[in-house]
């Protein structure tokens, strides 16, 4: 038996409006100090006020949410005891609003040992609404938590399926002055989501359709919202596109660019959509030599978004040669070297990357799953840029 798990989405022109049909006395936000001073929380406030709802801003998140952050907001929100509970901003500060509202029922739960089986039943006290800022991570879609234990330097992959947001809005005034680079790193987020959601073992055709779209969208209105971020149209189909991924691999699972990706990241501390996107095409690579079902799958795709050339695998290859062409379209590296990492420093670190990416549940969701041996050529030739041929 599975289950699709998917929120009331909001989503185009005057979305926020949606906030005066909200039933309930108290709002907990959950977010950073970059959105309250660019004023985009003001614009969720304003809205709560109109509805005669009570509100109180928790602003302490950073990029990479540590657990003594999630500690910190949860005795925050004790004694707030709020009914609502909104995430605001990117894949951050929506994840811990995730993590943040399970305190309020259980305070005394190390947000490490959050277990995906366990039922915290968080809505007897309140319910979960998330508000992306930016157009990538898919967090308002998807029930995952990614936390950093700052004491061990790694990342944390935790959720249950009740973290799934009631509600997700996307209005297009919350992106549209987004950074390009921000654009760039978010969306090939996107693009590694609905490819490895498509491709998932754990995948079923519930879960292709969505990731098909969001590829496609990406392909096409990624880049115009990268060089113009005024394109109102194209910051649309992002948020469209990146809610779409997160349905994919949210409710299959993503794959080997996130598990090598994550491991980059949890080291080098980079961004989380350059480490995937980084890793993506390498990691295709490595699966389409060892299994023709996902090489299929990626023709599929290809052909989907009108780039197949030729039989599946020639196919395969096109889409994987549209990433990269797409990477370098956005000034993104296409190499770890690229990202200004020592040989020396990298070379030493790749024990750890590869026990870090061995431990990840995503490179078990393949169907070439890589031995200590593989990850370390898959490593190696990340760094240097070359294709992978094993």
């Amino acid at each position: 038996m599975w289950t699709f798990s998917c929120p009331i989405i909001v989503y185009g022109d005057n979305s926020l409006e949606y906030i005066l049909q909200l039933q309930g006395k108290k709002a907990f936000i959950v977010t950073d100090k970059n959105i309250v001073k660019l004023g985009l929380a003001k614009l969720v406030t304003d809205q709560l006020d109109e509805a005669n709802i009570e509100w109180e801003i928790f602003d302490e998140i950073e990029p990479e949410p540590s657990l003594n952050t999630i500690k910190k907001g949860g005795v925050a929100i004790g004694k707030y005891q709020p009914d609502w509970v909104i995430g605001l901003g990117g894949g951050s500060c929506m994840d811990a609003a995730k993590a943040i509202i399970i305190l309020l029922v259980q305070p005394d739960l190390e947000p490490d040992c959050l277990v995906a089986s366990d039922t915290y039943n968080f809505r007897d006290k309140a319910r979960l609404m998330a508000i992306p800022t930016t157009s990538g991570t898919g967090s308002e879609a998807t029930w995952a938590i990614v936390l950093t234990d700052t004491e061990n330097q790694r990342k944390i992959g935790l959720g249950t399926s009740e973290c799934t947001p009631d509600i997700a809005i996307l209005d297009p005034v919350m992106v549209i002055g987004m950074p390009p680079k921000i654009t760039a790193d978010s969306g090939m987020d996107v693009v590694c989501q609905a490819i490895e959601g498509y491709v998932s073992t754990w995948g079923s055709s519930i879960t292709a359709g969505p990731g098909l779209i969001a590829i496609k969208q990406a392909f096409e209105f990624l880049p115009k919202a990268y060089k113009n971020g005024e394109d109102i149209d194209a910051r649309k189909e992002m948020q469209n596109a990146a809610i779409l991924a997160g349905l994919s691999f949210g409710n299959s699972m993503a794959g080997l660019g996130h598990s090598t990706g994550h491991a980059l990241g949890g080291i080098y501390h980079i961004p989380h959509g350059r480490t995937v996107g980084l890793f993506l095409p390498y990691t295709m690579e490595y699966l389409m030599n060892g299994s023709e079902e996902t090489t299929a799958k990626y023709a599929e795709i290809a052909r989907f978004c009108g780039i197949a050339s030729g039989d599946d695998k020639k196919s395969a290859q096109a889409l994987v040669a549209k990433i990269r062409e797409l990477s370098k379209e956005l000034d993104q590296p296409l190499s770890v070297k690229d990202c200004g990492i020592e040989k020396d420093k990298y070379d030493a670190s790749i024990p750890d990357l590869v026990d870090r990416a061995l431990n990840e549940v995503m490179t078990m969701t393949v169907t070439r799953i890589p031995d200590v041996e593989d990850l370390e050529k898959i490593f190696s030739c990340a760094y240097e840029g070359k294709r992978i041929d094993f």
